[in-house]
């Protein structure tokens, strides 16, 4: 096994055993390809490594002829220096005894475009990964880390807003926008977004309705060279008791990091149908209400293709303050569906649906939400306040 990089090269020497091949993962600005050994060659298939790369089964790499530029022995961890030169087909199989490449076929790619802001230039990037279901998302979330992490601009304390989309044919882009900040002990801000870009691909592939024909990804990043990330510290209502209708502002306080305190009010009215008694009022981050809307990825509930880019669309932005107003009642999500503060006899009529796993059913429902403008910081934080109706 090898690694280097690929191009268009020209290689006059034919393929036989013992010649080195490639089987390319990316390509283009950036390369992530495996090198083996062609044990076996005919006129339209050849055998090569003597071992699987992943044992995927059926798989859809772009073959490339290679050169080796030096071996590096070690008992460790021998390895060598590749080139990767003109294209010759597909592998197309990955055994548990090697990988089977197809002459003249060729792969099936999702091209990307990167482009990052903020410098003296802009850094554009333009490659292709593999499409796969399971070496995708990482392949996607490796490339975008690496395109942040190797630029000057990179540092700890650097903040990334992203906007872009993933298109995927026959259905709605997925929409991609939103700000990243390394909070305490928390991540690097590129891990996070390269992580989030990866995640969105998972989730695509993860239907279990219908194969994803993904066209292309574009991204934007605008980088700033300062950790723009703010706690909410505290949240208080303007009134302790309201009546149903009423207007209540909520005013929350949020801690910069190494900066001076902010105060956000969001005004929400409170529901005409509010019962006497509490009523709960959640100020949080958007990470927060998407757990609890079980709109994010580890919610664990398998969508048909158009309902999970719904979801994904519907996904709270890191630098926005949510306020939510809650209602005992509870609430029932049919695929992409919200139904809030259902009525107990409607939800037994709708209990089978639980069995099928096409229905989630939570213990309260968000019946308003209210947010601040796009702020210029990720926020981090929640807090529940109750408001007494009278």
């Amino acid at each position: 096994m090898g690694v280097g990089s690929t191009s268009d090269i020209k290689q006059p020497e034919p393929l036989e055993p013992g010649s080195a091949v490639n089987a390319v993962l990316v390509r283009g600005d950036m390369d992530i390809a495996a090198t083996c050994t062609v044990t076996y060659i005919d006129a339209g298939h050849l055998l090569a490594c003597g071992h699987p790369l992943l044992q995927f089964g059926m798989v859809d790499l772009p073959m490339t002829k290679a050169q080796v530029l030096a071996t590096l022995p070690s008992p460790l961890n021998a390895f060598k220096i590749v080139n990767g030169t003109e294209t010759v087909g597909s592998f197309v199989q990955d055994r548990h005894t090697g990988i089977m490449g197809e002459f003249g076929k060729a792969a099936e790619m999702i091209p990307v475009t990167l482009t990052i802001h903020g410098g003296s230039s802009d850094k554009v990037f333009h490659y292709e990964v593999l499409n796969n279901a399971r070496l995708s998302p990482v392949a996607m979330s490796a490339t975008v880390y690496n395109a942040l992490h190797g630029v000057n601009e990179y540092g700890d304390e650097t903040t990334y807003s992203v906007k872009g989309d993933i298109r995927v044919a026959g259905f709605s882009d997925v929409k991609l926008q939103d700000m990243f900040s390394a909070a305490e002990a928390a991540q690097p801000a590129a891990m996070q977004a390269a992580g989030s870009i990866g995640e969105r691909f998972a989730r695509i592939y993860d239907n279990p309705y219908s194969t994803p024909a993904i066209q292309g990804l574009q991204l934007d990043f605008e980088v700033t060279k300062d950790r723009r990330w703010a706690r909410l510290e505290s949240a208080r209502t303007d009134v302790s008791e309201a009546r149903p209708g009423d207007l209540v502002t909520v005013e929350v306080l949020l801690r910069p990091y190494r900066g001076e305190a902010v105060i956000e009010k969001i005004a929400i009215r409170v529901p005409t149908s509010a019962s006497k008694g509490p009523l709960h009022v959640l100020v949080s981050d958007g990470e927060v209400l998407d757990r609890l809307r079980h709109r994010d990825p580890s919610g664990g509930q398998k969508l048909d293709l158009a309902s999970t880019i719904a979801v994904l669309n519907d996904q709270h932005v890191h630098n926005r303050v949510y306020v939510s107003v809650l209602d005992e009642d509870p609430e029932a999500m049919v695929a992409d569906k919200i139904m809030p503060a259902i009525p107990l006899s409607v939800m037994n009529v709708m209990d089978g649906m639980r069995g099928a796993q096409e229905m989630t059913v939570l213990g309260e429902s968000s019946v308003s939400e209210t947010a601040t403008p796009a702020l210029d910081f990720v926020v981090s934080g929640a807090q529940l306040l109750t408001v007494t109706i009278k």
